[in-house]
C-alpha cells in the first residue's frame, strides 16, 4: 500500500487515475480509517487531500459559501454564516458520529462514502448545492444530487476528487431542516430522514419548496410532488397531509432488523411534515 500526501487537486487527480489497483481518498478518514482496520478494504494506493491549498476552508461565495471538501463538520457547526444560512444542512452534518469524529468528519467524506442514510446528503440535495469536481481532464461542477448511484456507489469518474461544496445563495424569507429517526439517542445510522428547504413570497406562502428523503430507498430521493404540495399554501393540515403521502408513495426501503418497510415509510411522511414545519418557521411563516 502506497501513501501520497497531494499537494493540489490536480496531483491527487492524476494519481488516481493512473492507478491501476484499489484507490481511497484521505480527508477525515473517519470512512477509510474504518475499513482498513476492518479488513473491508486494502488500497494500492491512498491520496491524502488534506494538504491542498484551501481544501479546509470556508468561503463566502455569490451570496451562500463554498465548503471545503476537508472542512470537519465541527468547524462547519461553529460558522456562523454558514449556520444562518443552512441551518439544516449544518443540522444534518452534526449528526454524524461522536464529538470526536466530528473534528474530522467532513460532508463531502459523507457523500463519497454512498450510504442511502447519510445524514449530511438530504440537506445538501434540499439545498441544491453544488459539488466543484477535479479530474485528469479537468475541472467540473456537478450538482450533490447526481452524485450518489446507490450503497456505496457514486457517480464519480475515475480520478475525480471532489474539492469543494458550494452552498448557493438565498432570498431573505426562507428556511430549511433536517430531521432523522434512529433506534438510539445517539451515534446510530437514520433509519428514515428528512431534509425540506422552502421560499417564501411576499404574502406569507410558499413559493419554492424542496423535499428530500435518506434512508428509504438506494439513494437519497428528491420528491418532487411533495415540494409541489407545498407551493402556495402556508402549510395547513390538509397541504401537510399531501406532503406526507407524497413522501410515503416515494419510498421504496428495505425490511430489516433496524425497520420494516412499513415502518420507514410512515416515519419517513411524518419527519418530512416535521421538517416542513421547522423550515418554515425558520423562514419567518406563521400560519
Amino acid at each position: 500500500m502506497r501513501y501520497l500526501a497531494a499537494r493540489s487537486a490536480r496531483e491527487a487527480a492524476e494519481a488516481l487515475s493512473a492507478e491501476t489497483g484499489v484507490t481511497r481518498i484521505l480527508a477525515g478518514g473517519t470512512d477509510v480509517l474504518v475499513q482498513l482496520k476492518s479488513g473491508i478494504v486494502e488500497p494500492d494506493l491512498i491520496v491524502d487531500i488534506k494538504r491542498i491549498p484551501g481544501i479546509a476552508e470556508i468561503v463566502p461565495e455569490a451570496g451562500g459559501f463554498r465548503i471545503g471538501a476537508a472542512v470537519p463538520n465541527a468547524v462547519l457547526g461553529e460558522h456562523a454564516g454558514v449556520v444562518a444560512l443552512w441551518p439544516g444542512v449544518v443540522e444534518g452534518a452534526n449528526l454524524i458520529g461522536s464529538t470526536q469524529v466530528q473534528g474530522r468528519c467532513t460532508m463531502a467524506g459523507n457523500l463519497c462514502n454512498g450510504s442511502p442514510a447519510g445524514d449530511a446528503v438530504p440537506g445538501l440535495v434540499a439545498a441544491n448545492a453544488i459539488a466543484r469536481l477535479e479530474g485528469p481532464t479537468g475541472t467540473r461542477e456537478c450538482p450533490v444530487a447526481e452524485i450518489p448511484a446507490g450503497p456505496g456507489r457514486t457517480t464519480l469518474k475515475k480520478g475525480e476528487v471532489i474539492t469543494s461544496i458550494l452552498l448557493p445563495a438565498r432570498p431573505e424569507r426562507a428556511g430549511d431542516a433536517y430531521l432523522r429517526f434512529i433506534p438510539r439517542t445517539e451515534m446510530d445510522i437514520a433509519v428514515a430522514s428528512a431534509a425540506v428547504s422552502l421560499e417564501l413570497g411576499t404574502d406569507g406562502t410558499v413559493a419554492a419548496a424542496r423535499v428530500v428523503l435518506g434512508a428509504v430507498a438506494p439513494t437519497v430521493v428528491v420528491v418532487e410532488s411533495a415540494g409541489a404540495a407545498l407551493i402556495g399554501s402556508r402549510l395547513d393540515d390538509a397541504v401537510l397531509a399531501r406532503l406526507a403521502a407524497a413522501c410515503e408513495a416515494a419510498c421504496n426501503p428495505i425490511d430489516d432488523k433496524r425497520g420494516t418497510v412499513a415502518f420507514r415509510t410512515r416515519t419517513a411522511g411524518v419527519l418530512a411534515r416535521r421538517a416542513a414545519l421547522i423550515a418554515y418557521a425558520r423562514a419567518g411563516g406563521s400560519k
